[in-house]
């Protein structure tokens, strides 16, 4: 099963991964709307906040709109979803998120493109 990797070392802080990943999925540079999320903990210290595919979040999905796929990695089926946003609220590690102007909440799926863009190589995919 693939994931990201974040190496905090290399990150320089310019978020040009959440641009892209939101611009690859909603025409938008809005880093609201990014799968992926940098966080500034103070000082030089930075985190980052994804979905690692673990699939806790299928099992309170009332409609069974999210699913593992072949690969491994978890998905929602937009027609199922009913936007109630229990796997919002579930995740454990934060990453699924929710946009007001979104009908439904959204993920990381590994599609790559922040991998592609980052300057600073501090993002890969990795199998888990």
């Amino acid at each position: 099963m693939k994931t990201l990797s974040y190496d905090p070392e290399l990150c320089v802080g310019c978020y040009i991964c959440e641009e892209v990943c939101s611009d690859t999925w909603f025409k938008t540079t809005d880093r609201e709307r990014s799968s992926i999320r940098i966080h500034d903990q103070g000082g030089d210290l930075l985190s980052a906040v994804f979905c690692n595919q673990c699939g806790e979040c299928i099992a309170v999905c009332p409609t069974q709109a999210l699913y593992r796929d072949r690969k491994g990695i978890v998905r929602l089926r937009k027609k199922l979803c009913v936007g109630c946003l229990s796997c919002v609220g579930f995740c454990p590690y934060g990453a699924m998120f929710y946009h007001p102007d979104q009908a439904e909440p959204f993920k990381c799926i590994v599609c790559g493109k922040c991998v592609e863009e980052c300057p600073a190589e501090a993002l890969a995919i990795v199998e888990a």
